[in-house]
C-alpha cells in the first residue's frame, strides 16, 4: 500500500505575515499557530502553538535587516527541529546579507556564506528563495536550494504594457546576464549602464553602453536599496532620447531617501514583488505578488514533483 504523505504545515515569521497569508491561501491551507514573545530588553522567543511532529513544515520569512528578522528565522527552525518536524523548509523570499557573497577587499566577511551555515546549523533541510543577489550563493549550502526567478512573474506584466520598441536595460554590469535573459524572451535590444563607486551607495560616475533613442526602456534589477543607481540610470536614458523608462525589481528594500528619489526621478513606474513589505505607498510603485509562485513550488516540493517548469531564466 502506498504510504500517504502527511499534510504540511505553513508558519510565518512576524516580518512576513502578510505575504505568508497570501502564500497559504494560494497553497490552500491556513497558517499554523505560532507565537513570538518579547522580553523587556529586546530578546525574543518563538514557539509553535500546535504539534508539528513528523510533518513537513514551511517557515516563511524574508531576512532583510535588521538582524532580528534573520534571528527569528533561525529560532523558528531550531524550535521545529526540537519539536521533531520531519522536514524543515525555510522559505526566504528575500535572502538578506547576500550582497556580501565574496571578499572584495582584505579583512571583510563573506556574510552570505555565514548565513547559509547558520541556517543549516539551525536545522533547515531545504531552502526556497528568489532572485539571489549572486547565483553562486546556492553553492554555499549543503542542502537543496530551490532558486526561483521573478521573471515568471514580471514577463506577463511587461507584455501587458503593450509597448513597442522595447529595450531592456541593466543598471550595472553585474546585472547584464539578467538583462540578456529578459531580452531573449521579449526579443528586444539590450543596453548596459557602467557605474563607478567611491563608497557604498554613492555613485561617482555612470555611462550608458548602447542606444536608447526613441525606445521604451525597461530597467531590470534584483533589488533596489537607496534607488540611487536606478533613478540616475533612468534620468540619463531620458537625456539620451528614450521615449519612456520603467523599472522592475524583485526586492524593494527602499531605504534612506529611496522613495523621494523615485518620486523625483523620470521613472514612469517601478514594478516590484512583495518579498519585502513596502514601508509606504507610492503612485509610481506597483506590486505584483510572488505568493502564487511560492505556493505552487511548495506544492511540488511536498509531492516530490519537478519544479523545472517554474524556471524561465
Amino acid at each position: 500500500m502506498k504510504q500517504k504523505i502527511p499534510k504540511p504545515k505553513i508558519f510565518a515569521c512576524s516580518q512576513s505575515i502578510e505575504l505568508a497569508e497570501k502564500i497559504a491561501t494560494s497553497f490552500g491551507a491556513k497558517l499554523g499557530k505560532s507565537k513570538k514573545s518579547v522580553f523587556s530588553d529586546g530578546e525574543f522567543q518563538v514557539s509553535f502553538e500546535e504539534s508539528i511532529r513528523g510533518r513537513r513544515i514551511f517557515i516563511i520569512g524574508s531576512t532583510f535587516p535588521n538582524s532580528d528578522n534573520l534571528m527569528e528565522m533561525l529560532l523558528m527552525i531550531d524550535a521545529a527541529k526540537r519539536a521533531s518536524a520531519r522536514h524543515i523548509t525555510a522559505v526566504i523570499p528575500y535572502f538578506g546579507w547576500a550582497r556580501q557573497d565574496r571578499k572584495d577587499k582584505p579583512r571583510v566577511p563573506i556574510a552570505a556564506k555565514m548565513v547559509a551555515n547558520l541556517l543549516q546549523a539551525a536545522g533547515t533541510t531545504r531552502v526556497i528563495t528568489m532572485d539571489l543577489h549572486a547565483d553562486q550563493i546556492q553553492g554555499f549550502f549543503e542542502k537543496p536550494v530551490d532558486h526561483l526567478y521573478a521573471s515568471t512573474i514580471f514577463l506577463p506584466s511587461i507584455r501587458a504594457l503593450n509597448l513597442d520598441n522595447i529595450t531592456i536595460a541593466s543598471p550595472d554590469m553585474g546585472g547584464s546576464k539578467r538583462a540578456y535573459a529578459y531580452s531573449k524572451f521579449l526579443e528586444s535590444e539590450v543596453v548596459i549602464c557602467y557605474k563607478q563607486r567611491k563608497v557604498a551607495n554613492v555613485i561617482s560616475h555612470m555611462e550608458l553602453i548602447g542606444n536608447v533613442e526613441g525606445r521604451n526602456v525597461i530597467l531590470v534589477d534584483d533589488m533596489v536599496d537607496t534607488a540611487g543607481t536606478l533613478t540616475k540610470a533612468a534620468d540619463i536614458m531620458m537625456e539620451k532620447g528614450a521615449k519612456s523608462v520603467r523599472a522592475i525589481c524583485t526586492h524593494a528594500v527602499l531605504s534612506g531617501d529611496a522613495y523621494d528619489r523615485i518620486e523625483a526621478s523620470k521613472l514612469e513606474a517601478l514594478i516590484t514583488t512583495d518579498t519585502i513589505p513596502l514601508k509606504k505607498k507610492s503612485a509610481k510603485i506597483k506590486v505584483v505578488s510572488c505568493a502564487p509562485l511560492f505556493a505552487e513550488v511548495m506544492h511540488k516540493v511536498q509531492n516530490n514533483k519537478s519544479i523545472s517548469d517554474n524556471f524561465l531564466m
